[in-house]
């Protein structure tokens, strides 16, 4: 027996240092214990992994939660699960589907009927490396899910966030963006050979520049905008990477990778640290990697880049177009491209993915 106690110790070690770095070296709990009573808080995504715990984080802390979702079965469920166990009454299911904007419009119309305020908006839901596909209105799915479809929610939320200053608005974004390039002139991979890596990796930069560029436009009216990345984090967001594709990779390798990805539970956190930290009030247009500030990555500090994109954004889902951004034959010629690649999409689309929690 002797022979195995080596053997063993030295893989308890292992393990017990993975769970710590795990823990706590990528995150931890949410340091601030501010309590948010009287608040109104939505979330994006809302019925699996990170949205679910950041839900029922928020709730425990006197939140009035608007879990938007696609799935209004699994949504409802979610909210019910989250008043038992929070004891907090104010938790409520109602339908978003970020890949048609008639539904985000659908959206913002009923919370400016019920609500009176929203303090805290947090632009989580997301989909990754999916199949090609398209939107209900033709943008390529992860662009659409993951950036144009919070662009427009919350643009349409923008006045009552304002007028419930001091307010908050959290994006969602990925390590991922450093490999993110724009390309301004096909955003929907309707020129290009489609890769779904590039792809998402694209949408996650467009929410760090989207995030930066609100943040510039909103200075002053006491609406902050950060972007995070949450971690790596176990949830149903990576079904269609490599890792849940492969029988061997699934079954032998998801042990040794349980180690070193963090549950919902902990993902969550930076979600709750940027939307209740007081120290954090004020705080605008940064980037958090997990919980600590991080500069993002050189191409999303490109203020040109960003104001383009937001005008094409805005173009795209049918909002006024900026007027800091000169309308030259350049932007004119972008906008014009990207329209009609929607056009051609609205053609040729297919069913929409699910969308499911970031992480």
């Amino acid at each position: 027996m002797n022979k195995f106690i080596l053997p063993v110790s030295v893989f308890g070690t292992v393990c017990g240092c993975a769970v710590l770095v795990k823990n706590y070296v990528t995150g931890g709990p949410c340091p601030s214990k501010a309590r948010i009573p009287g608040k109104t808080v939505i979330i994006t995504g809302a019925n699996t992994g990170i949205g679910k715990t950041t839900a029922e984080e928020l709730a425990r802390r006197g939140g009035r939660i608007i879990m938007g979702c696609r799935d209004m079965e699994k949504c409802e469920d979610a909210a019910r699960e989250i008043r038992g166990s929070t004891l907090n009454p104010h938790v409520y299911a109602r339908h978003i589907d970020l890949a048609s904007l008639k539904s985000i419009r659908n959206f913002v119309e009923k919370i400016h009927k019920e609500e009176e305020r929203v303090d805290i908006l947090i632009n989580n839901a997301a989909v990754m490396r999916c199949p090609p596909g398209k939107t209900e209105d033709g943008f390529d799915m992860q662009f659409g899910v993951n950036y144009l479809g919070h662009f427009l929610l919350t643009n349409l939320l923008l006045d009552k966030l304002k007028d419930s200053a001091p307010s908050r608005v959290i994006n969602l974004s990925s390590l991922a963006h450093i490999l993110g390039e724009i390309d301004l002139t096909d955003l929907n991979w309707d020129r290009k050979k489609f890769d779904t890596k590039k792809a998402y990796c694209q949408s996650k930069l467009a929410i760090v520049l989207f995030t930066r560029e609100l943040a510039r436009r909103l200075e002053g009216t006491g609406v902050t905008v950060n972007a995070l990345h949450p971690g790596v984090v176990a949830t149903e967001l990576g079904r269609h990477t490599g890792m849940h594709q492969s029988n061997f990779s699934s079954t032998t390798l998801s042990p040794f990778f349980y180690l070193l990805i963090k549950s919902p539970q902990l993902g969550a956190q930076p979600s709750v640290y940027l939307a209740v930290a007081e120290e954090l009030e004020g705080v605008t247009g940064r980037y958090y990697d997990v919980m600590k500030e991080k500069e993002p990555a050189a191409q999303s500090l490109d203020q040109e880049v960003a104001v383009k994109l937001w005008d094409i954004s805005a173009s795209l889902v049918g909002l006024e177009t900026s007027v800091s951004a000169p309308a030259s034959p350049e932007n004119v010629t972008m906008v014009k491209h990207s329209q009609a690649a929607v056009a051609e999409g609205e053609r040729t689309r297919t069913h929409p993915v699910e969308t499911v929690a970031a992480s």
